[in-house]
């Protein structure tokens, strides 16, 4: 399954960007309103504030796809797909949104991107029933290339001479060799998001599946991680699997080399207290603390990824209040698991199973004048800010986290000092690791034994810990982690 494309096609070239980046998700997004008409909300996040920052001179080009019929409708209707041509407020970057055929984002989106790569670089497969690669998944797999080689062709046609592109994560591995064929005097990065896996792991996918993969990063001039961790399992498996020599902070094969980077995104202070300090924040802040009333708050802010481990978390407190009784009546955990990729079936089935076991904690513990337990499905970024500025005790516990900006977030928003309780298999445990309870996230009763450590932290040092965690999450925030990449090209 080597990396060739029916989509690929010669396109004309408009020498006019001098700064490109690449992602699955763009700035904006459409929807139908009531009347019919197409309504664009913008984007939030770091990637979107970087970019931003990045396209100080008007200059730079944001390729991303159409991610549904309204995104379509708006892309279809737009010069080439030019949004910003299209009379559309797109801020800092001018945007092109690619409206890839329907199928062919679903099968590269859903198969490959969300249910192989994500799962194998979170390391997340039940192998003994899964994956299973056969000839639906190869379709599957053309379909990626497919997809990946349309954000080639529009990169290509976009991009100024001796251009730089940044290419984003795991929907996109492809892209960099790709692009290079196309173009090669550009300067091209790619960063990844999540994980990575060991060789061992890795390898699951079909043999020309993995090379395919690899080389296809390896087209870049530069490939980055959030995590030393994540940039030394890439390495080895380009050592293993594609007997590429590696040295230094390169890895070389083909005559050419690649440098290795890790820059680990941090959150923009100012930019997260300015939206806390909004009044909808103050709102919910006020409504939570009279639900929660005089109790401590233990929070978690997640998506209910398989990743995000929120079972065992749910698990660990039901043991808390178990083995240590006199901490009924007196705290609440408050846990805001908000709806992640429900098209795939494993997903809805973890949520569900995030449900049941709320509803048996409430059942064992809850009294008349006390609930254990704020359990909320529903996304609510306000409200999620709120909460992390009431928590005393921060529960991140994920299996495999690229970063975890949950983590940092918590105590730049902490009011009064907050106790973090950290898997050690998140990124942010590289920075952060000191200053936090680090806990095996498979291991229930030592995550238990570290949320009444956290409980039974005095205050002063919880806030002094509080103080240098902050400091250490603010370190790079995401203007400087792209200025970063840019950087090294």
């Amino acid at each position: 399954m080597p990396i060739t494309g029916h989509l690929s096609v010669t396109l004309p070239r408009v020498q006019q960007a001098k700064v490109l980046v690449a992602s699955n998700r763009g700035p904006v997004a459409f929807r139908l309103g009531d009347d019919g008409a197409l309504r664009m909300s913008r984007g939030g996040g770091g990637l979107v504030s970087g970019v931003s920052a990045a396209a100080n001179d008007g200059a730079a080009v944001w390729v991303c796809a159409a991610l549904g019929y309204a995104d379509r409708m708006a892309a279809d209707a737009a010069p080439g797909g030019r949004l910003d041509r299209a009379g559309h407020d797109t801020g800092g970057a001018s945007v092109r949104m690619l409206p890839i055929d329907e199928r062919t984002f679903e099968d590269a989106y859903n198969a490959i991107a969300n249910a192989t790569l994500w799962y194998v670089n979170h390391t997340l497969f039940d192998t003994p029933r899964a994956p299973s690669f056969d000839a639906q998944w190869s379709r599957y797999w053309q379909a990626y290339v497919d997809y990946n080689t349309a954000f080639a062709d529009a990169l290509a046609e976009e991009a100024a001479d001796n251009a730089q592109v940044l290419v984003q994560d795991y929907h996109l591995m492809l892209t960099p060799a790709l692009l290079r064929e196309r173009r090669p005097d550009l300067r091209i990065g790619h960063f990844t998001h999540t994980p990575w896996a060991e060789p061992s792991y890795f390898s699951m996918l079909p043999d020309d599946v993995g090379r395919a993969v690899l080389a296809g990063m390896l087209g870049a001039d530069t490939v980055g991680f959030l995590s030393p961790r994540w940039a030394e399992a890439f390495v080895l498996c380009c050592v293993r699997l594609l007997g590429a020599d590696a040295g230094g902070t390169s890895i070389h094969r083909g005559g050419r080399s690649t440098r290795v980077n890790v820059h680990a995104l941090g959150v923009d202070a100012e930019e997260l207290r300015t939206r806390a300090a909004q009044p909808d924040v103050a709102v919910r802040r006020e409504a939570l603390r009279r639900r929660i009333g005089d109790s401590r708050a233990i929070v978690r802010v997640d998506r209910t990824e398989l990743s995000k481990n929120i079972v065992r978390g749910l698990n660990a407190y039901r043991e808390l209040l178990r083995v240590h009784p006199e901490h009924r009546g007196k705290v609440v955990h408050v846990v805001f698991a908000y709806p992640s990729r429900h098209d795939l079936p494993d997903y809805r089935a973890y949520t569900a199973e995030v449900q049941r076991v709320a509803r048996e904690i409430e059942d064992e513990f809850a009294t008349s004048d006390w609930n254990p337990l704020l359990l909320e499905v529903n996304d609510d970024y306000p409200r999620s800010l709120a909460a992390l500025e009431l928590a005393e005790v921060l529960v991140v516990n994920p299996l495999r986290d690229g970063m975890n900006l949950v983590a940092k977030e918590g105590p730049v928003l902490s009011a009064d000092g907050v106790a973090v309780v950290l898997s050690r298999e998140a990124g942010a445990a590289d920075e952060l690791g000191p200053d936090t309870l680090l806990v095996n996230p498979y291991d229930v009763s030592a995550t238990a034994e570290a949320m009444h450590a956290a409980l039974s932290m005095p205050a002063a040092e919880r806030r002094e810990r509080t103080a240098r965690l902050a400091a250490a999450a603010t370190a790079l925030p995401p203007r400087q982690w792209l200025r970063a990449q840019l950087d090294e090209l």
